[in-house]
């Protein structure tokens, strides 16, 4: 079994007009954490959704284990056991925190179906997801929201997680909750790509790292390594971690 569950090999994208990734090439090592950087406008985003087929790749090809999803329909690609949670975290506002995780849980149709060992693991992980179990979404406040929206992604074993931007806007201990709770993620075994503006994030959590500037990937390495060499991160991300 090959080391990478995700390829990407000069992955072109355009939106209208604009053309916006130019070549990418990123490999994401099965069963790590690889974390995706760069300064805003890189491409990062554009990369996530480029993989998730919400923007099909001009040029180039996409592989999920041996399959090529270059072309495939969003659901399509959810359905090899993808998870995206998206930076806008695409929460239902009007329906319970119950019926958003049990929109997720595919192999249920009632919430007494979902798998009740792996929800008190989701709990202990985000007990705010517990606790609000039957309030309407919309009134969780950025944070809870953030943790629905991961929470939800998990409600059933992935294969492949995919997040953009956990921490944005969210208060230093419930980043801690979130770094925990992908720390425990990895533990099971789940490959996750996550793209993050918070270094101190990505360096208590990442194994592999990949900086984008301009629409390519410009570094591709060890977390640890880029963590260790502050003339390397200012070169990349005009910052020391």
């Amino acid at each position: 079994m090959s080391d990478t569950l995700l390829k990407l090999e000069g992955v072109h994208t355009h939106i209208g007009a604009y053309h916006i990734l130019h070549g990418v090439d990123l490999a994401v090592a099965r069963g790590q954490l690889t974390m995706l950087l760069g300064r805003n406008g890189a491409g990062k985003t554009t990369t996530l959704r480029t993989i998730m087929g919400l923007w099909q790749a001009s040029q180039g090809r996409i592989t999920f284990g041996d399959k090529d999803i270059t072309a495939l329909s969003t659901p399509q690609i959810a359905g090899l056991n993808i998870a995206y949670v998206p930076e806008n975290m695409g929460i239902f506002s009007d329906l319970t925190v119950k019926e958003n995780m049990l929109l997720a849980a595919r192999q249920a149709k009632r919430a007494s179906q979902m798998d009740e060992t792996r929800l008190k693991w989701i709990f202990s992980l985000f007990p705010a997801v517990e606790k609000f179990w039957n309030h309407p979404a919309g009134k969780l406040s950025g944070g809870q929201k953030q943790m629905l929206a991961v929470a939800r992604a998990i409600v059933e074993p992935r294969e492949l997680l995919i997040v953009d931007e956990p921490s944005k806007g969210l208060a230093p201990a419930i980043i801690n909750n979130m770094i925990d709770a992908f720390a425990q993620l990895k533990a099971t075994g789940t490959t996750i790509l996550l793209v993050e503006q918070n270094i101190n994030f990505a360096k208590r959590l990442g194994d592999r790292v990949a900086v984008m500037d301009n629409g390519c990937v410009v570094h591709a390495g060890s977390m640890k390594e880029l963590a260790e060499d502050e003339e390397l991160q200012q070169a990349l991300l005009g910052l020391a971690i």
